[in-house]
């Protein structure tokens, strides 16, 4: 399971922000983020039982979340839904991965599963469960759990949207911070009024706030590996942003090659 919400679209110089909890097993062992071998270069954190992950974002700044979802008829021996979010992590942009997600979902070889997949021009997220259905993300707030996105219905996404709009959010920082102590909050007494799940063999197992700006060097990405009320967030944005500049840094290559090339034919 997780819970997540996503700023799309409405910050200026940012579309991407995302502030993330991931519910999971506490015994589970998990690998945390780092800049994973292949092409296209990613970084994300890794499940190590099932070698999938739950979040990661590529070079070319596609972001893939993966969250549990409901689903009746599941196969004996499912597909680990967290290997097929690395290979979606494999594609071009959002737009493929959502296709490509589709297409696996469709085969019947997975449990019930929600993948988020978003970039700078286009955003969707994908229910696999009992019914096959794509939602696109239209600029603005929204929140996803084990169920649909904004489903209103959900008493703990209406909380973490209440909590999200109670400022207006004109920076990455403001949603950065605001995000944080949200995502960092213990239910009340009654079992309500917070986001953070802990006690007993499941819960909170990590926490990532997330910025995608159109500036490379103002990434950030900031990752707890236990439940954000009692853990400080570690500071992974230099990987990040050496993922990011995959790309500049082939245009930069190319361009120098190619004025090599003319100078070359220039001076046959």
């Amino acid at each position: 399971m997780c819970i997540l919400a996503i700023q799309y679209k409405t910050v200026r110089n940012a579309p991407i922000l995302v502030a993330h909890n991931r519910e999971e097993r506490f015994d589970r062992p998990t690998q945390p983020p780092k800049i994973q071998s292949g092409k296209p270069r990613a970084i994300c954190g890794v499940d190590r039982k099932a070698g999938g992950t739950w979040l990661g974002v590529n070079q070319h700044g596609l972001l893939v979340v993966a969250a549990n979802r409901q689903k009746t008829n599941v196969s004996a021996e499912p597909r680990s839904r967290g290997l097929l979010c690395r290979e979606l992590l494999g594609m071009a942009n959002a737009r493929e991965a959502v296709e490509y997600a589709v297409r696996e979902l469709a085969t019947g070889a997975y449990a019930g599963v929600n993948y988020l997949c978003v970039d700078a021009e286009f955003g969707a997220v994908v229910h696999g469960g009992n019914h096959l259905e794509t939602r696109e993300l239209m600029p603005g707030l929204h929140v996803m759990t084990n169920g649909s996105v904004d489903d209103h219905r959900d008493d703990r996404q209406e909380f973490i949207r209440r909590q999200l709009t109670l400022q207006k959010i004109e920076s990455a920082v403001t949603f950065l911070a605001m995000a944080s102590r949200t995502f960092s909050r213990k239910p009340d007494a009654s079992g309500r009024r917070g986001v953070v799940l802990t006690g007993g063999e499941f819960g909170t197992v990590s926490s990532t706030l997330l910025s995608l700006p159109r500036k490379i060097q103002n990434s950030v990405f900031q990752y707890t590996s236990g439940p954000p009320c009692d853990m400080r967030y570690d500071d992974y944005s230099a990987l990040l942003r050496q993922v990011l500049s995959t790309d500049k840094a082939r245009e930069a290559r190319d361009a120098f090659e190619e004025e090599e090339e003319e100078d070359v034919a220039l001076a046959d």
